[in-house]
């Protein structure tokens, strides 16, 4: 085996994400350098100017009454409106340290009942969007020390005043815009100017820039004409402040903080561009951005056939409907991306009516590759089939621990198979547990090495600094394959290597190769929700009638055991769930460890070779430890 240097970096993508930062930089000039009375030169008057102009409104009121799919999320629209009359208004709760879920029920409400009047005129949804935005300005504030809140609740109420514009009479108006200004926007421009305490979001460069900008923006530009000095510094900071996180999604669309968050961030992302283009007639050029047209792709490969996602970094399993798809297809004329949207579509948001689109074609129909290695953040997609609900699938990463809402998991993987998802990843605990943001956070079993499907070293979680780089990527027909270096990952190891190939459809083998100068305890692991049967270095994972088989190829002493992958509470359970575990002899120096799994038991017996052989190798740039 080969001893790969601690720190490995490709010195291509290097020099493209330099290049990426400074494309960026040069298509948001104008925004950037923009005066104050400049961005607003181009506002277009009166209301509705946000998401929907009077001409779209027009469009979708005739398409309601013509077209079955419109007449039916019409009728879900008005359904969920009529639901949320008989609640009661948002009220000013915390939770643990967040108003988050209270400003999140605000605009999905404000958002639900606004469009139920835009397309039916009927004034009871109206008033009690009207009630929704009342007590939300009644609030002493929008709990700026989490400034999520107070971004997600200025999106809310920028997007009613803009929808209900004609509805409200004066004083409304004046209730609804002051609470705009006073508890949204002058919180944003202290942040901006630097005097807030609360400013570190400004500079950051993950899903808060987006969510954070964009919320602000949509108030600012709701209440521009009325109040332009202050929208017009809130649009010009923002624009700037938003340019090192939208840079993260080159050079090829991948989201660093996981699926889930990439929901999060290409919502407000397409809330923040899109607001700027039905207001202001452009988008500063944020379009442009390298990725962010390829960003759909991350959420198509890293969805298995079971439905789930490849969960890592604080994500849920569920992928859920995302109406931004919608948005991303119109904008870069990307169909497949409105077909995806439309295989879970859920009318009860109100922008999947806004941004639907009945054109698209599947994955296979655009002739999208099987397996996709996204660069930037060293995630990989095998996949034996579109077209197949029952193909075999497996999501890979080497990565980053150090990243926002990371877990101690380089090297971990999930797997489907006939469906079903085999190896899981559990997912993110509860937030408000005890220092989950500080220093308690790997503490936690869910964010541990141990609870990831990757291998555990001497009992120890992963080095919380450690990338690992993928270090070879081969793509065929019907097979793929992926190594990746997880040395620096393991710092009392020489070098840890790991690869998985897809092949016949129908195998997945998982290939790790240890070399340490000391004796380590080395750990192998999945967590799975199937039943576990084992006979030494045969195992049989079984769920719902269906069948995955297990086999240690190398060592030939090792045999599977069954571990307990449930912690204590409070900490959440899942009683479900066991490890299914490699036992070793004892502890090694020089490891070759190759575990295949199969839905054919005849197909256990594979050839295996060194990972140095593997397909695909990508030339490095190395650097000695």
């Amino acid at each position: 085996m080969r001893n790969i240097p601690d720190k490995i970096i490709s010195v291509s993508v290097s020099f493209f994400l330099m290049a990426v930062m400074a494309t960026v930089l040069q298509h948001s000039e104008t925004a950037v350098k923009a005066q104050s009375e400049e961005i607003l030169k181009s506002l277009k008057k009166g209301h509705p100017r946000l998401f929907v102009t009077p001409e779209q409104l027009k469009s979708l009121r005739e398409e309601a009454r013509t077209d079955p799919v419109r007449q039916n999320q019409l009728a879900e629209i008005c359904r969920q409106s009529d639901h949320i009359i008989k609640e009661k208004p948002v009220e000013y709760i915390l939770i643990g340290p967040r108003l988050l879920d209270k400003s999140r029920k605000c605009l999905d409400r404000v958002s639900i009942l606004a469009l139920a009047w835009l397309m039916t005129d009927n004034s009871k949804y109206a008033d009690r969007a009207m009630k929704e935005m009342a007590a939300a300005a009644a609030f002493p504030d929008w709990h700026p020390s989490h400034f999520l809140d107070t971004a997600e609740m200025t999106c809310a109420l920028g997007i009613g005043y803009d929808w209900l514009y004609s509805y409200m009479n004066r004083e409304q108006r004046d209730m609804v815009r002051k609470a705009i200004i006073e508890k949204g926007l002058t919180p944003g421009l202290e942040s901006y100017r630097g005097k807030a305490s609360y400013k570190w979001w400004t500079r950051s460069h993950h899903n808060w820039s987006q969510v954070c900008n964009g919320g602000l923006a949509v108030g600012a530009l709701a209440i521009a004409d009325e109040e332009p000095a202050v929208s017009s510094e809130i649009l010009g900071s923002g624009l700037k402040a938003v340019l090192n996180a939208m840079a993260n999604f080159g050079p090829d669309g991948s989201w660093n903080e996981g699926p889930g968050y990439w929901g999060y961030t290409t919502m407000y992302t397409a809330f923040y561009l899109e607001a700027l283009q039905t207001a202001l007639g452009t988008m500063y050029n944020l379009e442009k951005t390298p990725g962010l047209s390829e960003c759909g792709f991350f959420k198509i490969y890293a969805t298995g056939p079971s439905e789930l996602t490849f969960n890592f970094a604080d994500a849920g399993e569920k992928s859920g409907s995302v109406p931004q798809m919608f948005w991303l297809a119109k904008t870069f004329k990307k169909p497949v991306y409105a077909w995806d949207s439309r295989q879970k579509i859920d009318n009860r948001k109100p922008f999947n009516m806004i941004w639907y689109s009945p054109d698209g074609q599947d994955p296979a129909t655009s002739k999208l590759p099987l397996n996709k290695f996204f660069h930037r953040d060293n995630v990989v997609f095998l996949r034996s089939a579109w077209e197949k609900p029952d193909a075999m699938w497996v999501g890979f990463k080497g990565g980053d621990n150090k990243v926002n809402h990371s877990h101690l998991d380089i090297g971990s993987f999930v797997l489907d198979a006939l469906g079903e998802r085999w190896a899981v990843d559990l997912g993110p605990d509860d937030y408000n547990l005890p220092g989950y943001f500080g220093k308690a956070r790997f503490t936690y079993f869910r964010l541990k090495t141990e609870s990831h499907n990757t291998l555990l070293i001497d009992n120890t979680n992963q080095n919380t600094k450690a990338e690992a780089p993928i270090i070879a990527f081969s793509s065929g027909d019907t097979d793929g394959s992926v190594v990746a270096n997880l040395s620096n990952a393991y710092p009392m190891t020489k070098s840890v290597l790991r690869g998985i190939s897809l092949h016949n459809e129908k195998c997945v083998l998982i290939e790790d190769e240890v070399m340490a100068e000391k004796p380590v305890d080395v750990l192998w692991g999945i967590i799975t929700r199937a039943k576990i049967q084992i006979d030494g270095n045969n195992a049989v994972l079984e769920q719902k009638g269906k069948r995955l088989y297990a086999r240690i190829l190398s060592p030939a002493n090792a045999v599977f055991e069954k571990l307990n992958a449930n912690p204590p509470p409070p900490e959440r359970q899942q009683r479900e769930a066991s490890k299914l575990a490699v036992k070793l002899a004892g502890k090694i120096t020089d490891l070759r460890l190759v575990v295949v799994f199969s839905t054919d038991k005849e197909s256990l017996s594979q050839q295996f070779k060194p990972l140095e052989q593997w397909p695909g190798q990508i030339k490095m740039e190395t650097e000695n430890r």
